[in-house]
Protein backbone atom coordinates (compact mmCIF):
# COMPACT_ATOMS: atom_id res chain seq x y z
CA UNK A 1 0.00 0.00 0.00
CA UNK A 2 1.11 3.55 -0.61
CA UNK A 3 0.61 6.21 2.04
CA UNK A 4 -0.04 9.10 -0.27
CA UNK A 5 1.02 12.74 -0.02
CA UNK A 6 2.88 15.05 -2.43
CA UNK A 7 5.37 13.13 -4.56
CA UNK A 8 9.11 13.46 -3.99
CA UNK A 9 12.10 13.61 -6.32
CA UNK A 10 15.13 11.32 -6.43
CA UNK A 11 17.27 10.94 -3.27
CA UNK A 12 20.24 13.23 -2.56
CA UNK A 13 23.61 11.68 -1.77
CA UNK A 14 24.18 13.67 1.43
CA UNK A 15 20.95 12.51 3.07
CA UNK A 16 20.17 9.00 4.43
CA UNK A 17 19.23 6.56 1.69
CA UNK A 18 19.00 3.30 3.65
CA UNK A 19 18.82 2.06 7.23
CA UNK A 20 17.57 -0.80 9.37
CA UNK A 21 14.88 1.21 11.17
CA UNK A 22 13.31 4.50 10.12
CA UNK A 23 11.56 6.44 12.91
CA UNK A 24 9.05 9.16 12.07
CA UNK A 25 9.04 11.63 14.96
CA UNK A 26 11.57 12.63 17.61
CA UNK A 27 9.28 12.93 20.65
CA UNK A 28 9.43 10.64 23.70
CA UNK A 29 8.41 7.50 21.81
CA UNK A 30 10.67 8.06 18.79
CA UNK A 31 13.67 9.15 20.86
CA UNK A 32 13.33 6.19 23.22
CA UNK A 33 13.03 3.49 20.58
CA UNK A 34 15.70 5.16 18.43
CA UNK A 35 18.19 5.30 21.30
CA UNK A 36 17.67 1.69 22.35
CA UNK A 37 17.84 0.24 18.83
CA UNK A 38 20.97 2.24 18.02
CA UNK A 39 22.61 0.88 21.16
CA UNK A 40 21.74 -2.62 19.99
CA UNK A 41 23.84 -1.97 16.90
CA UNK A 42 21.10 -1.24 14.39
CA UNK A 43 21.34 1.54 11.81
CA UNK A 44 18.60 3.95 12.88
CA UNK A 45 17.37 7.14 11.20
CA UNK A 46 15.04 9.49 13.08
CA UNK A 47 13.20 12.17 11.09
CA UNK A 48 11.46 14.95 13.02
CA UNK A 49 9.42 17.67 11.35
CA UNK A 50 10.23 20.24 14.06
CA UNK A 51 13.33 22.10 15.16
CA UNK A 52 14.09 21.46 18.83
CA UNK A 53 13.48 22.97 21.30
CA UNK A 54 9.82 23.62 20.53
CA UNK A 55 6.63 24.16 22.55
CA UNK A 56 4.59 21.14 23.53
CA UNK A 57 2.15 20.18 26.26
CA UNK A 58 2.20 16.99 28.30
CA UNK A 59 4.56 18.35 30.96
CA UNK A 60 3.57 16.14 33.89
CA UNK A 61 5.49 12.87 34.24
CA UNK A 62 4.83 9.77 36.37
CA UNK A 63 7.12 8.10 38.93
CA UNK A 64 7.43 5.07 36.64
CA UNK A 65 9.22 7.33 34.12
CA UNK A 66 12.22 7.69 36.42
CA UNK A 67 13.58 4.12 36.03
CA UNK A 68 13.33 4.59 32.27
CA UNK A 69 15.47 7.74 32.50
CA UNK A 70 18.10 5.73 34.36
CA UNK A 71 18.14 3.06 31.65
CA UNK A 72 18.43 5.71 28.93
CA UNK A 73 21.22 7.50 30.79
CA UNK A 74 19.44 10.84 31.10
CA UNK A 75 18.46 10.79 34.79
CA UNK A 76 20.84 13.61 35.77
CA UNK A 77 19.68 15.85 32.94
CA UNK A 78 16.03 15.27 33.85
CA UNK A 79 16.78 16.16 37.45
CA UNK A 80 18.25 19.48 36.28
CA UNK A 81 15.29 20.51 34.14
CA UNK A 82 12.44 19.17 36.30
CA UNK A 83 10.62 20.22 39.44
CA UNK A 84 9.79 17.35 41.80
CA UNK A 85 6.18 16.20 41.86
CA UNK A 86 5.36 14.22 45.01
CA UNK A 87 1.59 14.07 44.67
CA UNK A 88 -1.45 14.63 42.49
CA UNK A 89 -4.17 16.84 43.96
CA UNK A 90 -7.86 16.67 43.07
CA UNK A 91 -10.40 19.40 43.81
CA UNK A 92 -14.12 19.13 43.22
CA UNK A 93 -16.89 21.76 43.49
CA UNK A 94 -19.10 19.00 44.88
CA UNK A 95 -16.75 18.37 47.83
CA UNK A 96 -15.45 20.73 50.49
CA UNK A 97 -11.84 19.54 50.66
CA UNK A 98 -8.73 18.91 48.56
CA UNK A 99 -7.62 15.29 48.13
CA UNK A 100 -3.90 14.67 47.59
CA UNK A 101 -2.56 11.31 46.42
CA UNK A 102 1.02 10.86 47.62
CA UNK A 103 2.99 8.60 45.26
CA UNK A 104 5.08 7.41 48.20
CA UNK A 105 1.98 5.66 49.56
CA UNK A 106 1.59 3.45 46.47
CA UNK A 107 2.00 -0.32 46.65
CA UNK A 108 5.65 -0.03 45.61
CA UNK A 109 7.18 2.61 47.90
CA UNK A 110 10.38 2.91 45.86
CA UNK A 111 8.99 5.53 43.41
CA UNK A 112 7.76 8.38 45.62
CA UNK A 113 7.99 11.25 43.13
CA UNK A 114 8.10 12.27 39.48
CA UNK A 115 8.93 15.50 37.63
CA UNK A 116 7.09 18.32 35.97
CA UNK A 117 9.11 19.40 32.92
CA UNK A 118 9.01 22.01 30.22
CA UNK A 119 8.56 19.77 27.21
CA UNK A 120 10.81 21.83 24.96
CA UNK A 121 13.73 20.95 27.27
CA UNK A 122 12.57 17.40 27.95
CA UNK A 123 12.20 16.40 24.31
CA UNK A 124 15.49 18.08 23.39
CA UNK A 125 17.35 16.06 26.06
CA UNK A 126 15.86 12.79 24.79
CA UNK A 127 16.56 13.58 21.13
CA UNK A 128 20.16 14.61 21.81
CA UNK A 129 20.59 11.34 23.69
CA UNK A 130 19.36 9.48 20.62
CA UNK A 131 22.02 11.13 18.48
CA UNK A 132 24.70 10.29 21.06
CA UNK A 133 23.62 6.66 20.89
CA UNK A 134 24.54 6.61 17.20
CA UNK A 135 21.22 7.19 15.45
CA UNK A 136 21.14 9.62 12.54
CA UNK A 137 18.75 12.40 13.58
CA UNK A 138 17.38 14.92 11.08
CA UNK A 139 15.27 17.81 12.34
CA UNK A 140 12.96 19.95 10.22
CA UNK A 141 12.47 16.95 7.98
CA UNK A 142 8.91 16.01 7.08
CA UNK A 143 8.00 12.54 5.78
CA UNK A 144 5.55 13.00 2.91
CA UNK A 145 4.91 9.51 1.61
CA UNK A 146 5.58 5.92 2.63
CA UNK A 147 5.36 2.76 0.54
CA UNK A 148 4.78 -0.37 2.64
CA UNK A 149 4.26 -2.80 -0.27
CA UNK A 150 7.79 -4.01 -0.97
CA UNK A 151 8.61 -7.48 0.36
CA UNK A 152 11.88 -6.63 2.09
CA UNK A 153 11.81 -2.89 2.84
CA UNK A 154 9.79 0.23 3.53
CA UNK A 155 10.36 3.26 1.34
CA UNK A 156 9.82 6.76 2.74
CA UNK A 157 9.97 10.01 0.82
CA UNK A 158 10.82 13.09 2.89
CA UNK A 159 11.46 16.80 2.47
CA UNK A 160 13.88 19.00 4.39
CA UNK A 161 12.90 22.51 5.49
CA UNK A 162 15.15 23.95 2.75
CA UNK A 163 13.17 22.08 0.09
CA UNK A 164 15.57 19.17 -0.55
CA UNK A 165 13.74 15.88 -1.05
CA UNK A 166 15.11 12.38 -0.61
CA UNK A 167 14.01 8.76 -0.39
CA UNK A 168 15.11 6.45 2.41
CA UNK A 169 14.74 2.67 2.44
CA UNK A 170 14.34 0.84 5.75
CA UNK A 171 13.74 -2.72 6.80
CA UNK A 172 11.27 -1.56 9.47
CA UNK A 173 9.25 1.62 10.10
CA UNK A 174 8.31 3.17 13.44
CA UNK A 175 5.55 5.76 13.38
CA UNK A 176 6.13 7.97 16.44
CA UNK A 177 4.62 11.04 14.81
CA UNK A 178 2.45 11.91 17.82
CA UNK A 179 -0.89 13.56 17.25
CA UNK A 180 -0.05 13.89 13.55
CA UNK A 181 -0.84 10.14 13.43
CA UNK A 182 1.02 9.82 10.13
CA UNK A 183 0.12 6.22 9.30
CA UNK A 184 -3.21 5.91 11.09
CA UNK A 185 -4.60 8.98 9.33
CA UNK A 186 -3.43 7.96 5.88
CA UNK A 187 -4.48 4.33 6.32
CA UNK A 188 -7.85 5.59 7.61
CA UNK A 189 -7.67 3.51 10.78
CA UNK A 190 -7.80 6.41 13.28
CA UNK A 191 -11.13 7.09 14.97
CA UNK A 192 -12.36 9.62 17.48
CA UNK A 193 -12.87 7.87 20.76
CA UNK A 194 -16.67 7.59 20.98
CA UNK A 195 -16.44 7.17 24.76
CA UNK A 196 -14.48 10.35 25.39
CA UNK A 197 -14.87 13.10 22.80
CA UNK A 198 -13.20 16.20 24.24
CA UNK A 199 -11.34 19.41 23.41
CA UNK A 200 -8.40 21.08 25.19
CA UNK A 201 -7.45 24.77 25.48
CA UNK A 202 -4.08 25.48 27.11
CA UNK A 203 -1.31 27.98 27.74
CA UNK A 204 1.47 28.95 30.16
CA UNK A 205 1.04 31.54 32.93
CA UNK A 206 3.58 33.54 34.91
CA UNK A 207 2.87 34.59 38.49
CA UNK A 208 0.49 31.75 39.42
CA UNK A 209 0.08 31.01 43.12
CA UNK A 210 1.92 27.82 44.02
CA UNK A 211 1.93 25.43 46.94
CA UNK A 212 4.83 25.70 49.37
CA UNK A 213 7.69 23.36 50.20
CA UNK A 214 7.58 19.81 48.84
CA UNK A 215 4.06 20.43 47.54
CA UNK A 216 5.18 23.16 45.12
CA UNK A 217 5.51 20.81 42.17
CA UNK A 218 2.27 18.89 42.70
CA UNK A 219 -0.09 18.68 39.77
CA UNK A 220 -3.57 19.99 40.58
CA UNK A 221 -6.71 18.71 38.88
CA UNK A 222 -9.88 20.81 39.15
CA UNK A 223 -13.26 19.47 38.12
CA UNK A 224 -15.83 22.00 36.93
CA UNK A 225 -19.27 21.78 35.34
CA UNK A 226 -17.94 21.34 31.80
CA UNK A 227 -14.89 19.11 32.31
CA UNK A 228 -11.65 19.65 34.21
CA UNK A 229 -8.52 21.82 34.41
CA UNK A 230 -4.86 20.97 34.89
CA UNK A 231 -2.40 23.16 36.83
CA UNK A 232 1.25 22.10 36.34
CA UNK A 233 4.08 24.14 37.92
CA UNK A 234 7.34 24.22 35.96
CA UNK A 235 10.84 24.75 37.31
CA UNK A 236 11.42 28.12 35.65
CA UNK A 237 8.40 29.76 37.29
CA UNK A 238 5.90 29.21 34.49
CA UNK A 239 2.73 27.21 35.10
CA UNK A 240 0.95 25.15 32.46
CA UNK A 241 -2.83 25.47 32.65
CA UNK A 242 -5.26 23.63 30.43
CA UNK A 243 -9.02 23.22 30.18
CA UNK A 244 -10.30 19.85 28.92
CA UNK A 245 -13.94 20.24 28.04
CA UNK A 246 -16.79 18.85 25.98
CA UNK A 247 -17.54 19.97 22.41
CA UNK A 248 -20.79 21.70 23.38
CA UNK A 249 -18.91 24.04 25.73
CA UNK A 250 -16.27 24.82 23.12
CA UNK A 251 -19.13 25.80 20.86
CA UNK A 252 -20.02 28.64 23.26
CA UNK A 253 -16.71 30.40 22.52
CA UNK A 254 -18.32 32.58 19.86
CA UNK A 255 -16.11 35.53 18.84
CA UNK A 256 -13.87 35.39 21.91
CA UNK A 257 -10.19 34.67 21.30
CA UNK A 258 -8.78 31.59 23.02
CA UNK A 259 -7.18 33.57 25.82
CA UNK A 260 -10.44 35.26 26.74
CA UNK A 261 -12.37 31.99 26.42
CA UNK A 262 -9.89 30.21 28.69
CA UNK A 263 -9.95 33.02 31.24
CA UNK A 264 -13.75 32.95 31.29
CA UNK A 265 -13.69 29.20 31.84
CA UNK A 266 -11.19 29.58 34.68
CA UNK A 267 -13.49 32.18 36.29
CA UNK A 268 -16.14 29.46 36.73
CA UNK A 269 -13.73 27.44 38.90
CA UNK A 270 -13.20 29.56 42.02
CA UNK A 271 -10.21 27.70 43.55
CA UNK A 272 -8.27 27.81 40.27
CA UNK A 273 -9.27 31.42 39.60
CA UNK A 274 -7.85 32.38 43.01
CA UNK A 275 -4.47 30.85 42.12
CA UNK A 276 -4.39 32.73 38.81
CA UNK A 277 -5.84 36.09 39.83
CA UNK A 278 -2.43 37.83 39.65
CA UNK A 279 -1.04 35.67 36.83
CA UNK A 280 -0.46 36.66 33.21
CA UNK A 281 -0.44 34.56 30.04
CA UNK A 282 3.08 34.20 28.63
CA UNK A 283 2.44 31.83 25.71
CA UNK A 284 -0.18 32.26 22.99
CA UNK A 285 -3.10 30.01 23.99
CA UNK A 286 -3.69 27.00 21.78
CA UNK A 287 -6.45 24.45 21.36
CA UNK A 288 -6.78 21.00 19.96
CA UNK A 289 -9.90 19.09 18.99
CA UNK A 290 -10.55 15.35 18.59
CA UNK A 291 -8.57 15.13 21.82
CA UNK A 292 -9.07 11.41 22.38
CA UNK A 293 -8.74 8.86 19.60
CA UNK A 294 -7.79 5.25 18.96
CA UNK A 295 -6.36 3.42 15.94
CA UNK A 296 -7.74 0.08 14.81
CA UNK A 297 -4.37 -1.62 15.15
CA UNK A 298 -0.90 -1.02 16.57
CA UNK A 299 1.19 -2.54 13.79
CA UNK A 300 1.45 -4.14 10.40
CA UNK A 301 3.86 -6.56 8.78
CA UNK A 302 6.81 -4.16 8.80
CA UNK A 303 5.73 -1.19 10.90
CA UNK A 304 4.49 -0.20 14.36
CA UNK A 305 2.73 2.88 15.74
CA UNK A 306 3.83 4.12 19.17
CA UNK A 307 2.50 6.59 21.72
CA UNK A 308 0.12 9.21 20.41
CA UNK A 309 0.60 7.91 16.86
CA UNK A 310 -1.48 4.90 17.96
CA UNK A 311 -3.86 6.37 20.55
CA UNK A 312 -4.41 9.36 22.78
CA UNK A 313 -6.53 9.27 25.92
CA UNK A 314 -7.63 12.09 28.18
CA UNK A 315 -4.51 13.30 30.06
CA UNK A 316 -6.11 13.54 33.51
CA UNK A 317 -3.66 10.88 34.81
CA UNK A 318 -0.62 12.34 32.99
CA UNK A 319 -0.13 9.02 31.23
CA UNK A 320 0.93 10.23 27.76
CA UNK A 321 4.71 10.40 28.11
CA UNK A 322 4.75 7.20 30.16
CA UNK A 323 2.80 5.31 27.48
CA UNK A 324 5.09 6.68 24.77
CA UNK A 325 8.36 5.83 26.52
CA UNK A 326 7.28 2.41 27.76
CA UNK A 327 6.07 1.69 24.25
CA UNK A 328 9.52 2.66 22.99
CA UNK A 329 11.17 0.15 25.34
CA UNK A 330 8.75 -2.61 24.39
CA UNK A 331 9.05 -1.85 20.68
CA UNK A 332 12.86 -1.87 20.76
CA UNK A 333 12.84 -5.48 22.00
CA UNK A 334 10.24 -6.55 19.45
CA UNK A 335 11.96 -4.81 16.53
CA UNK A 336 15.34 -6.22 17.53
CA UNK A 337 13.80 -9.70 17.43
CA UNK A 338 12.09 -8.90 14.13
CA UNK A 339 15.40 -7.83 12.56
CA UNK A 340 17.56 -10.65 13.92
CA UNK A 341 15.21 -13.64 14.14
CA UNK A 342 12.94 -13.74 11.07
CA UNK A 343 11.22 -16.92 12.28
CA UNK A 344 9.93 -15.04 15.35
CA UNK A 345 8.70 -11.89 13.63
CA UNK A 346 4.98 -12.58 14.01
CA UNK A 347 5.38 -13.68 17.62
CA UNK A 348 7.38 -10.58 18.54
CA UNK A 349 4.82 -8.21 17.03
CA UNK A 350 1.90 -10.06 18.64
CA UNK A 351 3.49 -9.71 22.07
CA UNK A 352 4.21 -6.03 21.38
CA UNK A 353 0.58 -5.50 20.37
CA UNK A 354 -0.55 -6.83 23.75
CA UNK A 355 1.85 -4.56 25.59
CA UNK A 356 0.88 -1.45 23.61
CA UNK A 357 -2.83 -2.02 24.21
CA UNK A 358 -2.41 -2.71 27.92
CA UNK A 359 -1.68 0.83 29.09
CA UNK A 360 -4.46 2.73 27.29
CA UNK A 361 -6.95 0.02 28.28
CA UNK A 362 -6.11 0.09 32.00
CA UNK A 363 -6.03 3.88 32.24
CA UNK A 364 -9.13 4.34 30.11
CA UNK A 365 -11.54 2.49 32.40
CA UNK A 366 -10.90 5.07 35.11
CA UNK A 367 -10.62 8.07 32.79
CA UNK A 368 -13.97 7.45 31.09
CA UNK A 369 -15.62 7.56 34.52
CA UNK A 370 -13.73 10.48 36.07
CA UNK A 371 -16.64 12.88 35.63
CA UNK A 372 -19.12 10.40 37.08
CA UNK A 373 -20.25 11.41 40.60
CA UNK A 374 -19.66 7.91 41.97
CA UNK A 375 -16.05 7.98 40.80
CA UNK A 376 -15.54 11.51 42.13
CA UNK A 377 -16.80 10.39 45.53
CA UNK A 378 -14.35 7.48 45.59
CA UNK A 379 -11.44 9.70 44.55
CA UNK A 380 -12.30 12.40 47.06
CA UNK A 381 -12.73 9.91 49.89
CA UNK A 382 -10.30 7.05 49.15
CA UNK A 383 -10.23 4.00 51.40
CA UNK A 384 -7.54 1.33 51.58
CA UNK A 385 -9.87 -1.64 51.98
CA UNK A 386 -8.16 -4.64 50.34
CA UNK A 387 -5.30 -2.20 49.57
CA UNK A 388 -7.47 -0.42 47.00
CA UNK A 389 -5.91 2.99 47.64
CA UNK A 390 -2.38 1.62 47.25
CA UNK A 391 -3.35 -0.07 44.00
CA UNK A 392 -4.98 3.11 42.71
CA UNK A 393 -1.85 5.07 43.59
CA UNK A 394 0.22 2.54 41.68
CA UNK A 395 -1.97 3.16 38.66
CA UNK A 396 -1.54 6.92 39.08
CA UNK A 397 2.22 6.37 39.34
CA UNK A 398 2.27 4.42 36.06
CA UNK A 399 3.30 1.17 37.76
CA UNK A 400 1.16 -1.13 35.63
CA UNK A 401 3.68 -3.10 33.54
CA UNK A 402 5.80 -4.70 36.25
CA UNK A 403 5.22 -7.32 38.91
CA UNK A 404 3.42 -5.12 41.47
CA UNK A 405 0.34 -7.24 42.39
CA UNK A 406 -2.30 -4.53 42.11
CA UNK A 407 -4.87 -6.18 39.88
CA UNK A 408 -7.05 -7.96 42.46
CA UNK A 409 -7.31 -4.70 44.41
CA UNK A 410 -8.18 -2.69 41.29
CA UNK A 411 -10.89 -5.21 40.44
CA UNK A 412 -12.24 -4.77 43.98
CA UNK A 413 -12.20 -1.00 43.43
CA UNK A 414 -14.26 -1.44 40.28
CA UNK A 415 -16.79 -3.56 42.16
CA UNK A 416 -17.00 -0.82 44.79
CA UNK A 417 -17.59 1.75 42.04
CA UNK A 418 -20.47 -0.26 40.56
CA UNK A 419 -21.99 -0.81 44.00
CA UNK A 420 -21.80 2.92 44.71
CA UNK A 421 -23.43 3.66 41.35
CA UNK A 422 -26.29 1.28 42.15
CA UNK A 423 -26.71 2.72 45.64
CA UNK A 424 -27.29 6.15 44.08
CA UNK A 425 -29.07 4.87 41.00
CA UNK A 426 -31.12 7.98 40.08
CA UNK A 427 -27.98 10.13 40.28
CA UNK A 428 -26.03 7.58 38.22
CA UNK A 429 -28.71 7.48 35.52
CA UNK A 430 -28.76 11.27 35.30
CA UNK A 431 -24.96 11.31 35.03
CA UNK A 432 -25.03 8.65 32.30
CA UNK A 433 -27.64 10.60 30.34
CA UNK A 434 -25.68 13.81 30.73
CA UNK A 435 -22.49 12.11 29.55
CA UNK A 436 -24.21 10.89 26.38
CA UNK A 437 -24.99 14.51 25.61
CA UNK A 438 -21.51 15.71 26.57
CA UNK A 439 -19.58 13.41 24.27
CA UNK A 440 -21.61 14.15 21.15
CA UNK A 441 -19.66 15.88 18.40
CA UNK A 442 -21.13 19.34 17.90
CA UNK A 443 -19.29 20.76 14.90
CA UNK A 444 -16.02 19.40 13.54
CA UNK A 445 -15.39 22.78 11.92
CA UNK A 446 -15.40 24.79 15.16
CA UNK A 447 -12.41 27.16 15.28
CA UNK A 448 -9.42 25.80 17.20
CA UNK A 449 -6.63 28.06 16.02
CA UNK A 450 -4.29 30.05 18.22
CA UNK A 451 -5.63 33.31 19.45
Amino acid sequence: MNVESPSATAPLADLPQACDVLVIGGGPAGSTVGTLLARMGHDVVVLDKDAHPRFHIGESLLPANLPLFEKLGVADEMRQIGIEKWAAEFMSPWHDHKQAFQFGEAWDKSMPYAYQVRRSDFDRVLLENTARAGARVLQQCRVEQVNLDAADHVEAQARMEDGRRFTCRARFLVDASGRDTFLASRLKIKHKNPKHNSVAVFTHFAGAQRNEGMEEGNISIYWFDHGWFWFIPLRDGATSVGMVTWPYYMRTRGDRDLGEFLRDGIATCAPLAARLQDASIVHPPEATGNFSYLSERTHGRNYVMLGDAYAFIDPVFSSGVMLAMQGGFDASEAIHTWLTQPQRQAQALARLDSRLRHGPREFSWFIYRMTNPAMRDLFMGPRNILRMKEALLSLLAGDIWGKTPIWHSLRAFKVLYYMSSLRHLPRSVRAWQRRKINIRAVDDAMPLSKG
